[in-house]
């Protein structure tokens, strides 16, 4: 009788927990049997595992073989598990030694052949191995990943022979100093839209505050433009705010890519995308867009074709920064810290409104499909602004006017310093004590925004917004304090409420 534990990590939303993985060799009919809730492939890894053993040299052993993966009640999925349970196999057979075994995590799946091929979810795993002081092995191609992570005892390993090498000291895994190399800021430049200089102002005060925008106007206006040019006058994201988005898109369906490394996400999926794929789902949780688009944008072009349940799945996550996914057997919570961008046209034709094109839509037509958004999720949106067709000369100029995204995006860096000097974090996440604090305004303001709230129908909600948007303004003019003008601008980008 002999028994061996090692220690992996489970592919559980962003959290990787801890899975001891026991295995326990004893006379009898030979076999292997896996129990601790494990999955299709997972349970398919006793293939895959007996012949990487046999063929990188070592015996398989003829006797009761029983892995357990411990805690019983969590569901184990994927193939990480194969190198784990070939390493305890060959551990407890006495082929490989015990000692320090213990003190690493082993992630990898197995091919027939022994060699070792990448996984998802390393990121979170390694993020919770440097939090348990121990170090990690995992496949080659995941180590640029695992690297990400500073302080973290980690090796490559190519095939499952160089790991039981490793392990019994005979040619240890060479240490590999690895630098992760994004893309870079590789987006369209805000001076390629012509004309706009309102909805460009709208799209400044948005990104230095954090802000959600809705865009208003016919066909052809330049709204997609506009949206598609948001990250490149966003600020940079901290190293916090990039292990998290790394993380997120590691545990999903398509991994993480490291060249997008340190990129803020943009995210924009089509009018026909359903709730789960949105806001996550699936019998075990994985992140829908929203949270893929944790710490960037996510841009919702022509809002009123999505279904309306699928939108008012955003209402939560606009309002607390997160998602939690809620099935029987288990759930997940995704952080989902999103900038909104929507875009949509005045009415179905299109031209409500339009000084040169006729609107074909009658009254009851146009009520119909603003109605496909809800009033309280339009309440939630920071800012509608309105985006109104450009004229004919201003099409046929040879070079377009107004700033390039580097210009705009020095003022929005010096802006949001001094939101995360003040508060600590952008004026958008501004909770109501500190907008309390922060966003106090002097006799004249105040009556001004008395007067819209009355005149306007304001909600509580709206009028918070409208202080944090006029913060904004505020921090754009170096203002230390919201003027009047601030306030009457914030006004200005609540559109819809304007015309209701």
């Amino acid at each position: 009788m002999s028994l061996a534990q090692l220690y992996s990590r489970a592919r559980n939303g962003i959290q990787a927990p801890l899975v001891n993985v026991e295995v326990h060799l004893a006379n009898g009919m030979p076999g292997l049997a896996i129990v601790g809730l494990p999955e299709k492939a997972v349970q398919e890894s006793k293939d895959r595992v007996r012949g990487a053993i046999i063929n990188s040299g070592f015996s398989f052993p003829i006797q009761r073989i029983t892995v357990n993966l411990a805690p019983a009640d969590l569901p184990k999925e994927g193939g990480c598990y194969d190198l784990p349970i070939a390493l305890g196999i060959l551990a407890a057979s006495g082929q490989v030694p015990r000692a320090g075994i213990g003190d690493v995590e082993f992630m990898g799946e197995l091919a027939l052949s022994g060699q070792l091929r990448p996984i998802k979810g390393v990121l979170p795993a390694a993020l919770a191995a440097r939090g348990q002081g121990r170090s990690l092995i995992v496949p080659q191609e995941n180590l640029a990943e695992a690297a990400l992570v500073s302080e973290l005892e980690r090796f490559g390993a190519d095939s499952l022979l160089a790991v039981c090498q490793h392990m019994s000291g005979h040619q240890p895994l060479p240490w590999q100093e690895i630098e992760p190399v994004g893309r870079g800021l590789q987006v369209a430049d805000l001076l390629e839209v012509k004309g706009q200089p309102q909805a460009k102002r709208a799209l400044e005060v948005a990104a230095s505050g954090g802000h959600s925008l809705l865009f208003l106007g016919p066909p052809g206006s330049g709204k997609s433009m506009l949206a598609q040019r948001l990250p490149g006058i966003l600020p940079p994201m901290t190293e916090a705010e990039a292990l998290e988005t790394a993380s997120i898109h590691s545990v999903s369906n398509n991994g993480f890519d490291i060249g997008d490394w340190a990129r803020r996400p943009y995210r924009a999926p089509h009018h026909s995308a359903s709730g789960p794929a949105l806001v996550g789902g699936g019998g075990n949780p994985r992140p829908g867009e929203i949270s893929l688009a944790h710490n960037g944008v996510l841009f919702l072009d022509e809002l009123p074709e999505f279904d309306r349940k699928v939108l008012e799945v955003l209402r939560e996550p606009l309002e607390n920064g997160h998602i939690t996914i809620s099935r029987a057997a288990r759930s997940a919570d995704f952080p989902a810290r999103f900038q909104l961008i929507a875009a949509m046209n005045p009415c179905p034709c299109g031209y409500l409104g339009d000084s040169e094109r006729r609107c074909a839509c009658s009254q009851e037509q146009v009520r119909r499909y603003r109605a496909r958004i809800s009033g309280p999720l339009l309440d939630r949106i920071d800012m509608h602004v309105e985006a109104p067709r450009l004229p004919p000369d201003l099409l046929l100029q040879a070079q377009a006017d107004g700033e390039t995204s580097a210009q705009v995006r020095q003022r929005v860096l010096a802006a949001r310093q001094r939101q995360l000097e003040r508060a600590g974090k952008a004026n958008a996440a501004l909770g109501p004590a500190e907008i309390q604090r922060h966003c106090a305004l002097d006799p004249a303001s105040g009556q001004l925004l008395q007067d819209a709230i009355r005149r306007l129908g304001l909600s509580a909600r709206a009028y918070h917004r409208i202080l944090k948007v006029a913060r904004t303004a505020a921090d754009l003019a170096a203002s230390p304090a919201i003027q009047a003008a601030h306030i009457a601008e914030a006004i200005g980008y609540r559109r819809l409420d304007r015309q209701a």
